[in-house]
């Protein structure tokens, strides 16, 4: 049995799919149940609930060879911060009560650092805690930049005609489809052939800017002129709290985007075989494009 944190969402769901077409028995958690019924269908065991609680989860690990798990945190929580934290320390409590013994975690670029990467720092609090669990081997998965991301920028582009965030234009960073991190979280979950703590970061095919995504969406959406703009961080930060997202969402966010800008998030180690994933941002573009023109 495999648990899966997330079940409904951008990795979860994938990562669920994928073990259940490998003949694996699967316990899918979330908080909905009509969003669930879909992977019962398919054959899993599903378990409604608040992945805040941690007799919830401590239940939905029992029994588990492997479980994956995600900082689920609400960007409209009052304080984000304390929210990832407290979710953070439920999970580990969790997985202590629990006895598993794998955790795939996903996880961050940046999370080596414990302070000035805003949205990340939760991460590398979240990492702290599960290298301290005993007799747990934790698989921490470091993606940065999702191709999803982009869904959020979908209204900008239709109601202002311009594409536009805090990141520099020009930056090219790791960029990857949720579809590869979830294929390599599945993979893992079944194998299970690590010990210890293992950091795996995952680059996407290539490092691309900010400046270029727009221009290839652009393209895909019948736009070949989008522009892309940076915002000063003030700029950005209000936006965010105009669109509805509290302040400190907002004020975490453009700590994280001014960290890429200054260098601070980055790999470890350098592009390898290992860490470049395949889906390119071309073909997941034409995804974005049937979404924009669906709005």
């Amino acid at each position: 049995m495999i648990t899966v944190m997330g079940a409904t969402g951008h990795t979860g769901k994938k990562i669920t799919e994928a073990l259940l077409r490998a003949g694996e028995k699967v316990r899918a958690l979330g908080r909905s149940e009509s969003k669930l019924a879909e992977l019962k269908s398919a054959g899993a065991e599903v378990f409604t609930g608040d992945a805040a609680d941690a007799a919830f989860l401590a239940k939905a690990f029992r029994g588990a060879d492997a479980v994956y798990t995600l900082l689920p945190t609400d960007r409209h929580s009052l304080d984000y911060r304390a929210e990832q934290d407290r979710q953070g320390e439920v999970i580990v409590k969790a997985i202590r009560e629990s006895g598993v013994r794998y955790v795939v975690a996903l996880s961050s670029l940046g999370a080596e650092l414990s302070e000035g990467t805003g949205l990340i720092a939760g991460l590398h609090a979240q990492e702290e805690r599960l290298k301290r669990l005993k007799d747990t081997n934790v698989l921490l998965l470091r993606p940065v930049s999702f191709f999803e991301n982009f869904y959020d920028a979908l209204g900008l582009i239709k109601h202002e005609g311009i594409n536009g965030d805090s990141v520099a234009p020009d930056l090219a960073v790791p960029m990857v489809a949720t579809r590869d991190i979830a294929d390599v979280a599945a993979k893992a979950l079944k194998a299970r052939d690590w010990k210890g703590i293992v950091v795996r970061e995952l680059l996407g095919p290539r490092d691309l800017s900010y400046a270029e995504a727009t221009r290839i969406l652009g393209e895909r959406i019948g736009k070949p002129d989008l522009k892309y703009i940076q915002f000063s961080y003030a700029d950005e930060a209000n936006a965010l709290v105009q669109a509805g997202l509290p302040e400190s969402f907002a004020g975490l966010y453009v700590e994280m985007t001014r960290a890429f800008n200054e260098g601070k998030v980055k790999p470890r180690e350098g592009r390898t075989l290992e860490n470049t994933t395949p889906t390119r941002f071309e073909d997941f573009a034409g995804e974005l494009a049937r979404a924009y023109q669906a709005a």
